[in-house]
């Protein structure tokens, strides 16, 4: 069997938070020259006019409080830091992986005058309509890949429910071997209840 491949979902705000991490690092790895260059006797001013630190250093370093006196500018300068806060916490949790298996075309068979294969939707589209054809079921969301099919079912009430994901369990296996697909493990689980169903969960 082969190895499943692992993919990452991608987002144009996971491109923005690693431009971000990339200009950040940049930034760090020019500075970190600065410092190399006084470290190797290079004068003051030298490396003052390449980077600006000296300037910037002595700029925050004569801040006083009434440089942000005001309402209003601690109210820009609140806001900011808030804002700053939101974005870049934002844009760090998108930066987390969220890797999922990657779906793969089902063989069925192979000879010199070509190949005969299943799509990954086709083959989910089949577990859905399958699970969704039992009583209890009111929607169903069919995930194939190479080692299994696994379909998330919502039931219409509470009562009966490993009864209810055995049948539909039953139901995707008998339609792999109605449409001679080869058989696999058929994973069914609860996802919801159907709301529309204004029933009581006893």
């Amino acid at each position: 069997m082969p190895r499943q491949r692992v993919r990452e979902r991608r987002s144009f705000l996971l491109l923005v938070g690693r431009l971000l991490a990339l200009l950040i690092g940049l930034a760090l790895l020019w500075y970190g020259l600065m410092a190399l260059l006084l470290a190797v006797k290079v004068s003051s001013g030298t490396a003052n006019s390449l980077s600006g630190y000296r300037t910037a250093y002595n700029w925050l370093s004569e801040l006083t409080p009434a440089d942000v006196d005001g309402s209003a500018t601690r109210a820009i300068i609140a806001g900011a830091g808030v804002i700053s806060f939101l974005l870049f916490g934002y844009l760090a949790i998108k930066q987390l992986p969220r890797p999922y298996l990657a779906r793969r075309e089902l063989p069925l068979g192979n000879d010199p005058k070509g190949e005969l294969r299943v799509e990954p939707r086709a083959m989910e589209r089949l577990a859905e309509v399958a699970a969704a054809s039992e009583a209890g079921i009111t929607d169903a969301r069919g995930r194939y890949s190479v080692d299994d099919l696994a379909v998330e079912v919502t039931v219409r009430r509470a009562r009966n429910v490993a009864v209810t994901l055995k049948a539909a369990q039953d139901r995707v296996i008998g339609a792999l071997a109605e449409h001679g697909l080869p058989s696999m493990p058929v994973n069914v689980t609860l996802s919801s209840y159907d709301r529309r169903e204004r029933r009581e969960l006893r």
